[in-house]
């Protein structure tokens, strides 16, 4: 399994110099507009512009620019500096982290502990009146955009707005540091709201992916071997059904803590999808470009921890 850790870190970052070099290519080579001019600031003049350039270094071929930019990231993870406000685009992205590490974890831990129970529950009864409420529950939750959601909570539980006041509403959000019951109950609502859709996709995909599991010759072998129901389901059926639930998880995590920029809106949490919605209202390139790689950076890395424990969850997997 070494060799292909290994193996998987050399491709991870072979992917992030080729996002790297899109990234650069989209925002710096080939940019809606001029970043010096965006730089300068709505008083500009021809001679700022032009310093700003030489700075800047957009006055060297784009190939120079590149190698300085990726030397700087590898070496400093240096992402530039914000065009709006000046301040370093790594710091403000790291200032902003843990509020979407706590979006994220809590939103994650809700549509587990709803979506899979949900999933097995309408596998175990296909077909029933339970199954068909439970898919159809779902089928809504997954119709339904999370902007629509959010407002919709805040209209109907959230403090001063809402029609019962039972959580904390938007821009009420604190760090864990400063205080964990506020913390907890300003994430309530982000937490369900987030969850919603994922929840019922993997309510979904559970259910069918258990009920072919179920059909399997080494199911039935067991069930003649005289197991109990719940044995069979949760030993065998339940731990290859996971499988590719293991997958979108993964790759659902890593994208949301690169930014869960509409729940972040919505709620104005300051987080990291926060700060790439500021970032592209405001037309900061830098931070536009920061964000971007950030996040592709968690969906590699997610993909490797993943692909890692498919041999702890499926015994047929093997590293040779």
């Amino acid at each position: 399994m070494g060799a292909y850790i290994v193996r998987r870190f050399l491709w991870a970052i072979l992917l992030l110099l080729v996002v790297s070099f899109l990234t650069f290519v989209i925002f710096d080579v080939f940019p809606s507009a001029d970043p010096a001019v965006l730089r300068a600031g709505r008083n500009a003049t021809p001679a700022l512009i032009h310093q700003i350039r030489i700075n800047l270094g957009l006055n060297k071929p784009f190939y120079i620019q590149y190698w300085r930019y990726l030397k700087g990231l590898a070496l400093h993870f240096d992402l530039g500096y914000s065009y709006y406000n000046s301040e370093s685009v790594r710091s403000e992205i790291f200032s902003r982290l843990p509020a979407t590490i706590s979006l994220t974890v809590g939103a994650f831990i809700v549509w587990m502990l709803i979506g899979l129970p949900v999933g097995i529950v309408s596998a175990i009864r296909p077909r029933t009146l339970l199954d068909r409420t439970l898919m159809g529950g779902a089928l809504v939750a997954i119709s339904a955009p999370v902007y629509f959601i959010g407002l919709l909570a805040l209209f109907l539980f959230a403090n001063g707005t809402g029609l019962v006041n039972w959580f904390d509403g938007a821009g009420s959000y604190v760090p864990i540091s400063q205080s964990p019951a506020t913390w907890f109950g300003s994430l309530i609502l982000p937490w369900f709201t987030l969850a919603a859709a994922f929840a019922a996709f993997y309510a979904r995909m559970t259910r069918g992916n258990l009920i072919d599991t179920m059909g399997e010759d080494y199911i039935r072998t067991a069930r003649a071997k005289g197991l109990r129901e719940s044995l069979v389901i949760g030993k065998h059926g339940l731990r290859a059904a996971l499988t590719p639930i293991v997958t979108m998880a993964g790759m659902d995590v890593g994208l949301l803590l690169g930014g869960a920029i509409l729940t972040e809106t919505v709620f104005n949490i300051p987080g990291v999808g926060r700060y790439a919605y500021e970032a592209i209202t405001n037309s900061d390139l830098p931070a536009i470009q920061g964000t971007v790689l950030f996040g592709a950076f968690f969906i590699v890395f997610a993909n490797l921890v993943v692909d890692i424990l498919y041999a702890f969850l499926d015994p047929r997997v093997t590293y040779g």
